[in-house]
């Protein structure tokens, strides 16, 4: 996806192919601080006009509309109303785009109800594959060309000579040891944030976390502070470009907080996986080696460089309209306290990418149990 369709996907807080107009924010705060954290607000009582993609999370809803930009190359402006760019409100205002959008749910929803059992395997990806068009004639220059794998399969190519305890044993040397790892028991990190909400510049970036799997991570962001909170079950983000001031997760982007987490302290990650498979795959011209570990949800992917250590996460999410991945890359790695941390971090999935680079971590500090819960609504400076 190009810049100018992450940008202006995220900074229009993006609506529903059935077009949103968001409720006015006071509104959105009292019902966000009045909500219980694990009920999560849906599409139909945020946004207006709601016709087709009802009664899901409002996060999952927000995921959709990344199918959408991702499937057909567009952004929120392509759909909804010229007017989305001056007055929230006009995502509510139905577009000859959006009529034929929610025409064509309802004909996948049927392709897949005919033929599959209800289960999601025709999307708008699979006949537009980024252009707003699909295509209905063989591509010679596709058919013999040089098949190149797509590392980011869910499908992984399976490696039998090796197994997961052998990749994991590598991986927890190579970051130091195991002993190391069971000395870091909490750590608070500071640097950079930059991506889509912060127009390409970086700004400040304090994260906290404590072992075995809370996170937080604040972006002192130009519009005011943005908050990702996971406490060990529960997660919360309080951001200024979302659709609601305060946004619980649910499915798999709360199965994303998770991983977060949980990679923080990668002791834990081989036990809240099962089923672990090993494959192999090129991330750059490089081999890796790929663990992919089951849990609740979909899977997920880890994949390891040749000295051992963690390269990129792969997760996916399941919407109304399909699945989309979240792809994670690390790189940087220093050493802190004999353990080495990976000092910069990107994040990509089908509403923007942000990159977070630390200039200090400091290991073992006590941290206040209150910085893991529920954050307060987003307040615009």
């Amino acid at each position: 996806m190009c810049w100018l369709r992450i940008a202006v996907s995220a900074a229009s807080v993006h609506a529903d192919v059935s077009a949103e107009a968001v409720l006015g924010a006071e509104a959105m705060a009292e019902a966000a601080q009045a909500a219980p954290a694990q009920t999560p607000q849906m599409s139909d009582t945020v946004f207006k006009n709601i016709q087709v993609l009802k009664g899901i999370p409002v996060d999952q809803f927000m995921d959709a509309m990344g199918m959408f930009s991702a499937s057909l190359g567009y952004d929120c402006s392509s759909c909804h109303s010229p007017e989305i760019h001056t007055d929230r409100a006009a995502f509510a205002v139905t577009t000859p785009l959006i009529t034929r959008a929610r025409q064509m749910i309802a004909m996948m929803n049927g392709l897949n109800e005919a033929n599959f059992g209800g289960r999601p395997r025709v999307t708008c990806f699979t006949c537009h594959r980024g252009s707003p068009s699909p295509e209905d004639v063989p591509s010679l220059a596709l058919q013999y060309s040089v098949l190149i794998d797509d590392p980011n399969a869910m499908t992984i190519s399976r490696d039998r000579n090796t197994t997961a305890d052998q990749v994991f044993s590598k991986y927890i040397q190579a970051l130091g040891g195991a002993q190391r790892l069971a000395s870091l028991a909490s750590f608070v990190a500071s640097g950079t944030y930059g991506g889509f909400n912060t127009g390409g510049g970086d700004v400040p970036i304090e994260i906290a976390a404590k072992a075995p799997n809370q996170r937080t991570q604040i972006v002192r962001a130009p519009d005011g502070d943005a908050v990702k909170t996971y406490d060990g079950r529960n997660g919360w983000v309080a951001e200024g470009w979302r659709p609601v001031p305060l946004m619980a997760l649910t499915g798999g982007n709360l199965e994303g907080a998770r991983l977060d987490a949980l990679t923080a302290f990668p002791a834990g990650i081989k036990d809240a996986f099962s089923r672990w498979q090993v494959g192999a795959t090129i991330i750059d011209d490089r081999p890796v080696k790929v663990l992919q570990g089951a849990s609740a949800g979909l899977p997920v992917n880890f994949y390891f460089d040749e000295s051992g250590l963690l390269v990129r996460t792969l997760r996916w999410n399941r919407t109304a309209v399909g699945t989309v991945p979240t792809q994670i890359d690390y790189a940087d790695y220093r050493d802190v306290a004999g353990v080495k941390m990976p000092f910069k971090t990107v994040v990509t999935w089908t509403d923007g990418q942000n990159t977070i680079t630390l200039s200090e971590v400091r290991p073992n500090v006590a941290i206040d149990a209150a910085r893991f819960s529920r954050p307060n609504p987003f307040q615009k400076k």
